[in-house]
């Protein structure tokens, strides 16, 4: 990481704060990565992709003379050319937190919020739902988001407490009404105070802008890791009001630490649906990541049924990934 002292900070913690900082750093961190994908299965067999990615951050932090600690953070990334509603690409997300150890954080992200649900959506497994995450067959089959979120959008304050008792913190999220939608709340609980036990809870409101879109999102994370080895579980539910489609992801992983630098993992992942015509969505893969210094090499192989929620043959699909990135 570089990192570049600068008078002028102080200047900028005073236009978001009207007091002083008394000293302040501007740092620039990013990665970089090469991969390569492929897809098999009826009508999906192709050679291998390959893609590229590339992301800078650029953050600056400052202590005010009330002890109070401000930051600021831009991601640069070109892969977001999606421009936001102030018309900002390719800014990823930007955001301002204020912060103190008697406190706690709070956190307001003018663009890639994150909300109490969000901020563990990440499965057991790793996402292998991703893999196959709307891509389309040669014989018609597409394949949707598997994994429901609350989606915050942009301008979402996230608080985050102090310890409340050992390991245990809490988190509040708020997402003012814009657009086609009524705002939303979240909240949730965070608890590692067991030695090799973490545990997460949320429960986020879903505002999509109509009857079929609302409704709630609750998540449940618990990963344990004893020596060389470590377990998790997760379970996400996306429950909609009226007639929209509920739907349930479980996942489990296992995790073997065979170096300090190479590590192996075998996850499996469930999707269900509310409607009572579809068949459970079920994928499962195995993969590996070999990190030296801020290299990391990196591999996997997923296998998916059912992808659409059918049992037509091409909504079976199989994939593999094949990636180098770097942080600098």
């Amino acid at each position: 990481m570089n990192n570049f002292k600068k008078i002028g900070l102080t200047a900028l913690a005073a236009s978001l704060v009207s007091v002083s900082a008394n000293a302040g750093a501007i740092s620039v961190s990013g990665g970089a990565s090469m991969n390569a994908s492929g897809y098999s299965g009826e009508g999906q067999n192709r050679g291998a992709t390959f893609t590229m990615g590339n992301q800078l951050t650029f953050s600056g932090s400052g202590e005010l003379d009330n002890g109070l600690n401000v930051a600021v953070s831009f991601v640069i990334d070109q892969g977001d050319d999606t421009a936001n509603a102030a018309g900002t690409a390719p800014f990823d997300s930007h955001s301002v937190t204020i912060s103190s150890d008697s406190l706690g954080s709070l956190k307001f992200m003018g663009e890639g919020g994150a909300n109490a649900s969000s901020s563990i959506s990440t499965s057991a497994a790793g996402n292998l739902w991703d893999s196959f995450d709307e891509t389309t067959s040669g014989v018609g089959i597409t394949v949707g988001d598997l994994l429901k979120t609350a989606g915050p959008g942009d301008d979402v304050f996230l608080y985050t407490s102090p310890e409340l008792m050992d390991g245990l913190t809490a988190v509040l999220s708020y997402e003012p009404q814009n657009t086609g939608h009524q705002s939303g709340t979240g909240y949730g609980l965070n608890y590692s105070g067991v030695e090799g036990l973490t545990l997460n809870y949320a429960n986020s409101d879903v505002n999509g802008g109509t009857a079929t879109t609302d409704g709630s999102n609750e998540g449940l994370k618990a990963t344990y890791a004893d020596g060389s080895f470590t377990v998790g579980y997760s379970q996400s539910d996306n429950d909609l009001d009226s007639t929209g489609v509920d739907t349930t992801m479980t996942s489990m992983a296992a995790t073997y630490t065979v170096t300090d630098e190479l590590s192996i993992t075998y996850g499996v992942e469930e999707s269900e649906t509310s409607t009572t015509t579809d068949v459970d969505a079920e994928l499962s893969a195995i993969s590996f990541a070999y990190t030296a210094g801020g290299m990391t090499i990196s591999g996997k192989m997923t296998e998916g049924e059912n992808l659409d929620y059918s049992t037509s043959s091409g909504a079976d699909q199989d994939a593999w990934t094949l990636g180098a990135s770097f942080a600098f």
